[in-house]
């Protein structure tokens, strides 16, 4: 088990020698407030967009429902006829920064998450660790309403008009320490007063969502299956929390599976996917935007690899903070459409 793998476990279990890392957790607090207010006080400078920006993050380490809930909001925004685009700091992905990511995307150069993004919506978007770059390549290609900074929450180099925090209540905020004892990224007070999105089935706040899995499709290309629930599989998962995916699976009437986890954002190796017997995998979106190129430089793996796609639904108060806020900008959403 790798190390990142085993603070993972320990910070979902909330394991008691986290404390050992106090210390560790003591100095990124403050530095981390020590950053915060040089941008606050102006000694360190951030860029402002000529165009509105709406960062959607969290402020924990792992899988939120972030990337799903962006997609969603991308594909009703564009609905909506307003012009959306998109940055990243591509994480995972080998660069070269900063890149304009098109439909035809190599996961491996601008990470799993913008390559799902893109592929989901078509919307265009721009990756690389500097968001000011990310932007100005944006804009000398598009004329843009709005531009979503994906994550980039602790990310005060870049001033934005509007932050959505996406909270899950699956993990709540662990033992609320701060990297590296707890998960998270900055003080659970950062919450009070924002937008924040509740990710949870049965949730307590009025803005909130949940994630509706569609029908799993095969992403062997060439190869005709039908899909059974019953049947055994390998569940493979390289994501922040890999136990949400392994709840959807229940959820679909899938119960016989095997968890084979890695770490978020893992680079899969043909070997990752080879077992003993012909069973079948399961995997999620965000992994299979790397698994696919594997499969096409590897004509001869025959196993079936299975997607579980997946679309956030939000709940109606979410739709009405989001026209007051983008209405304040002057971005007016075509209520026309639906």
């Amino acid at each position: 088990m790798s190390a990142a793998q085993l603070i993972q476990d320990a910070w979902n279990s909330q394991a008691k020698w986290l404390i050992v890392l106090r210390p560790l957790s003591w100095l990124y607090r403050g530095g981390f407030l020590l950053n915060k207010g040089l941008y606050k006080a102006g000694l360190k400078q951030s860029y402002k967009a000529p165009v509105p920006v709406m960062v959607i993050g969290n402020i924990t380490v792992g899988g939120s429902g972030k990337t799903p809930l962006l997609i969603h909001l991308v594909k009703y925004l564009q609905k909506k006829n307003v012009r959306v685009g998109v940055i990243s700091r591509g994480y995972g992905g080998k660069g070269p920064f900063s890149a304009y990511v098109g439909l035809d995307v190599d996961a491996e150069m601008a990470g799993d998450e913008p390559a799902l993004i893109v592929q989901s919506t078509g919307v265009p978007m721009a990756v690389g660790p500097n968001r000011q770059k990310s932007i100005e390549l944006l804009l000398s290609k598009h004329a843009l309403d709005l531009i979503i900074c994906d994550d980039g929450l602790q990310h005060w180099a870049l001033e934005r008009q509007i932050e959505w925090i996406v909270l899950d209540n699956n993990r709540g905020l662990g033992n609320e320490k701060m990297l590296p004892e707890g998960f998270l990224r900055e003080p659970k007070s950062r919450l009070q007063g924002a937008t924040v999105i509740e990710h949870a089935a049965q949730p307590k706040l009025p803005m909130n969502m949940h994630l509706a899995q569609a029908a799993p499709y095969l992403l062997n290309e060439g190869m005709q299956k039908t899909f059974d629930a019953h049947a055994d599989f390998y569940a493979v998962a390289g994501i922040g929390f890999p136990q949400r995916f392994y709840n959807t699976l229940e959820s679909m009437g899938v119960h016989q599976f095997q968890c084979h986890e890695f770490p978020d954002h893992h680079e899969y190796e043909i070997e990752d996917l080879q077992f003993e017997d012909g069973n079948p995998i399961i995997t999620t979106e965000k992994d299979a935007v790397k698994i696919l190129p594997l499969l096409r430089r590897n004509p001869d793996f025959q196993r079936e690899i299975w997607v579980v796609p997946v679309d956030a639904v939000l709940s109606p108060a979410c739709y009405e903070i989001l026209h007051q806020q983008l209405k304040q900008l002057g971005i007016l959403l075509d209520e026309g459409l639906n």
